[in-house]
């Protein structure tokens, strides 16, 4: 048997586990933002919970909510001191994604910065998404 010859007695070498990426982070004043509605709610929550739902004029908007239970199925991001849940519908849309939060005299909302976004209308109100593609 030489070098290159696996023994019978050598384990096996087990497949690198590649970790998973992390669907969204938040930029300072997103997290700013979720800390301040989570003090100020009536009822104890765990979170925002963010999504996507079809509807307006480009097709799909983007969801926020407060989250008052982790479902068996949400993808949990926490990042800067706040916890966001991610709806397991809405994961593969939101890869990559930076959340922010935007205030001006006339506004203030989650501002979402998405590399899977290939479209929006006029308005604002509604995007066009494409499913993030996933190298495997």
């Amino acid at each position: 048997m030489n070098a290159m010859t696996p023994n019978a007695n050598t384990p096996s070498a087990k497949p690198a586990v590649r970790p998973r990426p992390q669907v969204m982070k938040l930029t300072d004043a997103a997290a700013a933002r979720v800390k301040e509605l989570s003090a100020r709610t009536d009822s104890d929550i765990v979170g925002l919970r963010v999504g996507i739902k079809n509807g307006g004029c480009a097709g799909q908007s983007y969801t926020v909510e407060y989250a008052h239970e982790v479902r068996p199925n949400d993808e949990v991001v926490e990042d800067k001191g706040v916890k966001v849940l991610v709806d397991p519908k809405a994961v593969l849309f939101l890869l990559g994604t930076e959340m922010d939060y935007k205030a001006d005299k006339m506004q203030a909302q989650f501002i979402f910065n998405n590399p899977n976004q290939t479209g929006a209308c006029g308005c604002g109100e509604s995007v066009q998404l494409t499913a993030a593609k996933i190298d495997g």
